[in-house]
This record gives C-alpha cells, structure tokens and sequence, in this order.
C-alpha cells in the first residue's frame, strides 16, 4: 500500500547476535556516536513504536533528546517528539512508566479488543488505546498509523516486535548497529526469534549502506523498493 508508512527498524546487536545478558543489569550495546545518530532517526519520524515488554523492562522515555532536534521539529509544526507507540495482548503496562509519563506527544495502545475497555480503564487519560481483533496483526496496526497521518514509522524493539515486523514483510529498512564485543551466553536473548522471513538464500536483502559509527557498525539494508540506496 502506497499510504501504508515507511518503516524503519533500528536495532543493536553484540557481534554474535545477541541484544542483552541473561540478567540484569541491561546490557548497554550502543556508544555515544550511535545513539546520537539514532535521536537524528527519531527526529525526522512520525512515530516510535516498542513492545509491552520494553516498556516494562527497559522504561524508555522515546524522547528526542537534543534540544536543537526538538527546536526544530517545532519550527516544522511538529511535536518535539514522535508520538509514543506500543503494543500489548494483556495491558500488563505501569501508567507511571516514562513511556507515558514523561513528554506531552500522544500515545497510543495497541491491544486485542477483548481487552481494550480494560487497558482504557487502566490508563485512564494517558493514551489513545486502540483494540484491532482478537490477533493484533502488525499489517493492521500499520495501517492504523497511516490513517492516523504517520508517514515513517520507527519500530525500535524488542525482540518480539522486531521478529513480526520482519516475518510480516512490512520492513522498508533495517539499520542494524554492531557493538563490538561477543555475548556467547545461550540463555541471553537474541535480537530475532525464530520465524519465516521473506529474505532467503533465494531472496537476498540489499546492502544499502555501510559505515563506522565509532567502534560500532552500521549496516543499512534495503528490505523494500520504497527504501533508497547508495548510487
């Protein structure tokens, strides 16, 4: 779908694949450089999405963090910051977690619609809690964003969402950062989960950039004909 918004995944791995330890404390895979050059992603999106889990276990603001990048999202009409984007089957979500705490963009719940009424009850006022069936399909909730004027989506995790992202097909391009050090832990997660993927031996991704952030890097992918390569 041409109004269907242009989706940006963004993701850190070890060398070896993994995205955290076993335990605690979180594991921190990116360098000052990469997670400036991630906040410029954020600036120029629409939306940032993460699943339930992130936010209960990582806490993020999805903030714009520079001042300047918020300056000007503002001189564009824009929110200092993208509106906030999660998905939950159960609502299992804190009200008082930065994700809705902190800033004043909109938030949206995704959620079956089962469970909607209750997650509104939860949240009370703090976001728009959308149900989409008894599944929610990611298709569906991208096409929910573009109706609601979302023309990039920045889909920043966890492992989960990145994997039904991925074995959806609704990726444009994937920006994958590698810190520089091994993980080597089989109880530690892995930034993918099992699933069938539309890149194959048969089906290559296109390499559509490379370069150093760093000690980190970046590899840039082309999944979809929507994403520009390098000339």
């Amino acid at each position: 779908m041409t109004d269907r918004p242009y989706v940006i995944l963004s993701a850190a791995m070890s060398i070896d694949g993994y995205l955290d330890t076993a335990a605690p404390p979180r594991l921190a895979l990116s360098n000052a450089a990469d997670f400036d050059r991630v906040d410029e992603v954020r600036a120029h999106s629409d939306a940032i999405l993460v699943g339930a889990r992130t936010v209960r276990l990582d806490n993020p603001r999805l903030l714009v963090r520079s001042d300047e990048r918020r300056d000007r999202r503002e001189a564009e009409g824009l929110s200092p910051t993208p509106l906030k984007v999660t998905v939950t089957a159960t609502g299992d979500l804190d009200p008082q977690s930065r994700f809705f705490a902190v800033g004043t963009t909109e938030k949206l719940v995704y959620c079956p619609r089962s469970a909607a009424s209750g997650i509104r009850d939860r949240l009370g006022g703090l976001a728009t809690v959308v149900g989409l069936g008894e599944e929610i399909r990611m298709a569906d909730l991208v096409d929910d964003l573009g109706v609601r004027g979302v023309r990039t989506l920045l889909v920043e995790g966890g492992r989960t969402m990145i994997t039904q992202f991925l074995a959806s097909d609704l990726v444009d391009e994937l920006q994958l950062a590698i810190a520089p050090f091994f993980v080597g832990d089989p109880r530690a997660p892995r930034l993918i989960g099992d699933g069938t993927f539309p890149w194959t031996p048969e089906r290559h991704a296109v390499l559509a950039e490379s370069r150093q952030v760093g000690d980190m890097a970046l590899l840039r992918y082309a999944l979809s004909e929507r994403c520009v390569t390098e000339s």
